[in-house]
């Protein structure tokens, strides 16, 4: 198995086991079984480079209307929480200033993601922890239509909070063994 295949697959379980198997975002599994999320690797090591693989991934979303979402793993640089954060200012201003905010929008995922007022290793954080630094481009009218079709979406982050503090610790231990790398 190649580098970039190996990375997809540590990306393909985080998102079996703990994005659909704790329905952390219930929209994901359709989208999964329906084949409709396009994966890319940034081999990026500089910022600027990831502006465009980030500008060019969202070309190539636009171009393909099968994919519904896409992901960009980020592999190669951002490992520190913090600079993964101040990135997303730019991310965000790209997304503005080409594409616009009324076509895509994104979310974002990091092996370190810690929301503010919490302690690193609190459960609440690993609602947004993944494998990898990873861009989630999403197709803001598949946003707009599955949350019209969910009720109680505004509540989803609490029932994470709650889903991952119920979990027993060999449960949170056996979902999230891809415990991730270290910041450098």
């Amino acid at each position: 198995m190649s580098d970039e295949q190996e990375i997809i697959a540590e990306v393909l379980r985080w998102i079996e086991k703990a994005v659909i198997g704790l329905e952390l975002c219930p929209f994901a599994r359709s989208v999964y079984e329906k084949r409709q999320i396009r994966y890319s690797i940034s081999h990026s090591e500089q910022i600027d480079e990831l502006m465009f693989d980030l500008h060019q991934e969202i070309l190539s979303l636009q171009q393909s209307p099968d994919f519904d979402t896409g992901l960009l793993i980020i592999p190669f640089q951002l490992s520190v929480f913090s600079d993964f954060n101040q990135m997303l200012d730019q991310a965000d201003a790209l997304m503005s200033a080409y594409h616009g905010s009324e076509e895509f929008q994104l979310a974002s995922f990091h092996p370190r993601y810690q929301f503010s007022g919490t302690q690193l290793e609190d459960r609440e954080n690993w609602s947004n922890r993944s494998p990898y630094p990873i861009l989630h481009i999403l197709r803001e009218i598949s946003v707009e239509q599955a949350v019209s079709r969910y009720p109680g979406v505004d509540g989803i982050p609490a029932r994470n909070i709650e889903k991952l503090g119920l979990l027993e610790d060999d449960q949170f231990d056996q979902i999230f063994k891809i415990r991730t790398r270290k910041e450098v």
